[in-house]
């Protein structure tokens, strides 16, 4: 599962218990990136907080599934193969064209997202991208050009903010060696319009 200690649902107690309970999934499953933080349960107060944010809330304006896919690009990039996993299985599921959501992942997984994205979104992708591998080299143009490609300041926002949480936790998976083992794949806190609704389905 990692290669730290992790405190699972049922050996849980006090404040790790009650954070488990607002976020556990089916059969009280705990996804192991989200158990990786037992020994510091504050820690994963604040990234249940921010995943929330960047990707399950009812505030952000660009679709759903073009964030998740942004996420899955990134942890790509990363090489976090627990990630684009997860997140691929979730992007999926915001799909009824099963060939359509295949054809998407080829694009992301082949590093030619222009092969599927439209020019706004394919302008996005290129900036996680360069924030992912290169965040030095990120200067205003950059931004410019997603202004220009037809996307408002807080969508951008968005985009920023999903690539910046996807880096975060592509880094604490990879860095304390999570695995899938036990997980149930692409489930997610879905209650949008329930910002302090952390439950996974």
């Amino acid at each position: 599962m990692s290669w730290i200690r992790t405190i699972g649902y049922k050996e849980a107690q006090g404040k790790l218990k009650n954070i488990y309970k607002r976020l556990k999934g089916p059969n009280d499953t705990v996804d192991n990136v989200l158990t990786v933080h037992s020994l510091r349960p504050h820690t994963l107060v604040g990234h249940m907080t921010l995943y929330k944010s960047v990707l399950h809330h009812s505030g952000n304006t660009l679709p759903k599934w073009y964030l998740e896919a942004i996420g899955v690009y990134v942890s790509h990039l990363n090489h976090c193969s627990y990630c684009v996993e997860h997140h691929y299985v979730g992007l999926k599921r915001l799909f009824t064209d099963d060939a359509k959501a295949t054809q998407l992942f080829e694009a992301l997984r082949t590093d030619s997202p222009d092969a599927f994205f439209s020019t706004p979104y394919a302008q996005g992708l290129a900036y996680a991208k360069k924030l992912t591998l290169t965040p030095k080299a990120v200067v205003e143009v950059d931004v410019s050009k997603l202004k220009a490609s037809g996307f408002s300041e807080g969508e951008i926002l968005e985009i920023n903010q999903v690539t910046s949480y996807f880096n975060y936790v592509n880094r604490t998976v990879l860095g304390l060696g999570t695995d899938t083992q036990g997980d149930i794949l692409g489930l997610s806190p879905n209650a949008s319009d329930e910002p302090e609704n952390w439950s996974h389905s």
